[in-house]
């Protein structure tokens, strides 16, 4: 029986594949605004306890059937819990699977070090309690090749229920910003984020659009000439300036440095 269902889900999976969501994504965007609905499918709202209710903290992306990845910086020692299928968090819509999470399932890259942020290596996995229901609301996230790299102004966009504004509110409708790419060359430049951001980061934006507060841990989703939307950064850091200063693009996680650390881990437990 056990067999029977792990080879149905693997099939609904397989059915759907990944980076190809049912609801297409709103390219239209100049600076944020809602995302459509269910558009970013593997969009997932990692929860923490607090008192007798779950809260926001953080984003992430479903990967595999029951693996999130999400930032570092984002795990502490708390009771966590994911939701998929997450739109409007202020009600209940039909399409969220909440899923317990075990405190021995989560697994923060080991060289990350919540003192340095800028050290890297902020990443982390968390294997849900159960799997989820892949359908239409509810898919896979694809990784990129390992090592790719994109080139500058490569559009892509940055998902998640972070705030609007520098100390401003947090929305309940999942909102989507176009985040150009700003390659290692640029972003490296001293009157930008300088040695800061190493190889195995990636930045993007820069201008008025960027991640915030709420945003980390979420996707930075790319779209390759394939049609598949790729996601090639973990959102990490903003500028101690504010969400949006000028020349402080967005910096996320490179995903394409860790195809190997997320291989062995989901493959290791």
């Amino acid at each position: 029986m056990m067999l029977k269902l792990v080879i149905a889900v693997l099939l609904v999976a397989g059915a759907f594949g990944c980076g190809v969501p049912s609801y297409a994504p709103n390219a239209r965007v100049v600076n944020g605004e809602d995302a459509a609905p269910y558009s970013w499918p593997w969009q997932i709202s990692l929860q923490y306890k607090s008192g007798d209710e779950f809260r926001h903290t953080c984003g992430g992306s479903l990967i595999a059937g029951n693996w999130v990845m999400t930032a570092g910086h984002c795990i502490s020692a708390r009771t966590y819990q994911v939701v998929v299928g997450e739109y409007d968090r202020s009600v209940k819509e039909g399409a969220e699977q909440i899923i317990p999470v075990n405190p021995k399932d989560i697994f923060v890259h080991p060289k990350w070090d919540d003192s340095c942020v800028a050290c890297g290596n902020d990443i982390a996995l968390i294997k849900l309690s159960r799997t989820v229901q892949i359908n239409k609301e509810v898919q896979l996230g694809c990784l990129p090749p390992a090592g790719q790299l994109l080139s500058n102004d490569y559009p892509c966009y940055i998902s998640g229920w972070g705030r609007l504004y520098t100390g401003g509110p947090s929305p309940d409708i999942l909102q989507q910003a176009l985040l150009p790419v700003v390659d290692h060359a640029h972003c490296t430049q001293k009157s930008w984020w300088g040695s800061t951001v190493k190889e195995s980061m990636v930045c993007a934006g820069g201008d008025i659009k960027s991640g915030c507060n709420g945003d980390s841990g979420g996707p930075l989703n790319c779209q390759a000439p394939d049609g598949r939307w790729y996601i090639h950064g973990v959102t990490s850091f903003v500028s101690s300036r504010g969400c949006n200063a000028t020349s402080k693009p967005t910096v996320f996680t490179r995903v394409s440095s860790f195809n190997e650390w997320i291989q062995a881990t989901i493959h290791g437990n």
